[in-house]
């Protein structure tokens, strides 16, 4: 026999196991809220995966120019004082210019290398071996490179003759981003080897 208080908590739907219509309709949306930002997340690891041969040649770029300068110094093809910008009575040209093989003199980013054309990156090919017939080579047009070099001032203000800032800028693009990205290297530079 049935009494009156089991039939009433049997029917209750108070006691109805399960999940409204409304619980999962939030749910959904919070779910849907998560994996979207998973997937933006996802999207902005993929791109900057595939950028970072772009970042690692501007930083070999930046390198590549200060070691000529070093190598300039060492070897004593150009004096102390050439060692500066164009402006300052220096070998240097200034402002963003296109990355061409170093000119006869060897040094990057100097009047003669504009005859010596656009530097190039060789890449493997499909078999991924360098040095076979079907590597690619790749022109860095879209790379520019600025070489600032600069006094460098004691506590008083005054220029220390024997001592330059270095500062390497190279700019370039890539097709995930609108605008140019940017790497700089700076570096002090002495008069002494």
């Amino acid at each position: 026999m049935i009494t009156k208080k089991h039939r009433f908590q049997a029917s209750s739907p108070r006691n109805a196991e399960g999940f409204t219509l409304i619980e999962v309709m939030i749910s959904m949306v919070v779910l849907t809220i998560g994996l979207l930002s998973l997937l933006g997340v996802f999207g902005m690891a993929m791109a900057s995966t595939q950028t970072s041969q772009q970042n690692g040649v501007a930083k070999q770029l930046a390198n590549e120019a200060i070691e000529g300068i070093l190598t300039a110094r060492q070897t004593t093809n150009v004096t102390w004082d050439q060692i500066q910008n164009t402006g300052s009575g220096g070998i240097f040209i200034g402002g963003l210019n296109p990355i061409y093989n170093p000119g006869n003199d060897g040094i990057p980013d100097t009047a003669d290398d504009s005859s010596a054309g656009y530097q190039t990156l060789q890449l493997p090919g499909p078999d991924g071996i360098f040095g076979t017939s079907d590597d690619v080579s790749q022109p860095l047009s879209n790379y520019q490179r600025q070489i600032q070099i600069d006094q460098v001032l004691d506590g008083a203000g005054t220029p220390i003759g024997t001592l330059r800032l270095v500062t390497i800028t190279i700019q370039y693009t890539t097709p995930q981003f609108r605008f140019p990205k940017t790497y700089i290297l700076s570096t002090y530079i002495s008069e002494y080897r």
